[in-house]
């Protein structure tokens, strides 16, 4: 009889609890119904407003990860605030100080476990937005040569000439100064050559600044520079330099090989000879090693 009232006892105030618990739903009904309809617009919200700013994005980077990453973070943030709104309004104050402070928590030990990485991320987003560096773009850095292949949010790829691919974190880019030759449209080429002792030496600077001219047109603030550099063992060796339209390493080598090709000619035409070290070996008994000059 007593185990009976006992459990009559315990039904009552599981009874007594549960009608609490409905009238404060019924209470609470409005706060919650406001909280879910605060959940929705705010979704909603971080949902249009992420994908006006990918749209943004699409016009100011090539990037196509880095694009969607910034997306999710801005989807993420307007959507957490709208949570976090929620909460209040349901007066969940010490759920909410609770889930901050192990957000907290959370975020700081993974700023410490993951400080590289991060700083790699962060970069990655930088270089997204700099105009100094876009894909595809011709560059040297960190001794490397290539081809801007891809800027991920934790690597900088790059193809070399030889089609080899470099990768490298981003932080490098960042941290380490590098040569874009793409910024620029037009790039200043150097050819060196020698020409005999017996050479008119202001015959042959004449001939080479036309021959150059005329098959590299030069702009009204360019010239093709010609300068005589120093007396050498077997010639006088001379420098001149032009620029030319070129933006990638192909468009240099090709100009400067028809360069060479057309001073060579040129020199043909007037007997112009670039000596040349001949050596002589002489057999008798021993070697012997004799060095002249050689006229073409």
């Amino acid at each position: 009889m007593i185990q009976v009232l006992k459990i009559g006892n315990y039904i009552e105030e599981i009874i007594t609890k549960l009608e609490d618990w409905l009238d404060a739903i019924v209470l609470k009904l409005p706060n919650f119904i406001l909280a879910l309809l605060i959940v929705i617009i705010f979704y909603y919200a971080a949902k249009t407003i992420s994908n006006f700013i990918l749209k943004l994005l699409k016009k100011k980077m090539d990037n196509i990860s880095v694009r969607r990453i910034i997306k999710k973070i801005t989807f993420a943030v307007i959507f957490l605030i709208g949570f976090f709104i929620a909460l209040g309004v349901l007066e969940l104050d010490k759920a909410l100080t609770s889930i901050l402070a192990g957000a907290g928590v959370v975020a700081l030990a993974l700023g410490l476990a993951l400080q590289s990485t991060l700083n790699n991320v962060f970069s990655g987003v930088l270089l997204s937005f700099l105009p100094r560096i876009r894909v595809n773009d011709y560059i040297e850095t960190a001794n490397f040569k290539g081809f801007v292949e891809e800027i991920s949010l934790r690597n900088f790829v790059l193809r070399q000439p030889d089609n080899h691919i470099v990768v490298m974190p981003n932080s490098i880019i960042i941290d380490e100064p590098f040569t874009n030759y793409s910024l620029t449209d037009r790039g200043r080429i150097s050819v060196y050559c020698g020409v005999g002792y017996g050479s008119k030496l202001r015959e042959v600077k004449n001939m080479v600044t036309k021959i150059i001219g005329d098959n590299f047109p030069q702009n009204d603030d360019e010239d093709v520079e010609f300068h005589w550099l120093e007396f050498g063992d077997s010639s006088i060796n001379f420098m001149t330099r032009f620029y030319i339209d070129y933006t990638k390493p192909g468009q240099f080598f090709k100009a400067q090989s028809e360069a060479i090709m057309l001073i060579k000619e040129e020199f043909d035409k007037n007997n112009i000879n670039i000596p040349f070290p001949i050596r002589t070996l002489q057999m008798d008994g021993k070697v012997e090693v004799a060095q002249q000059t050689g006229q073409k």
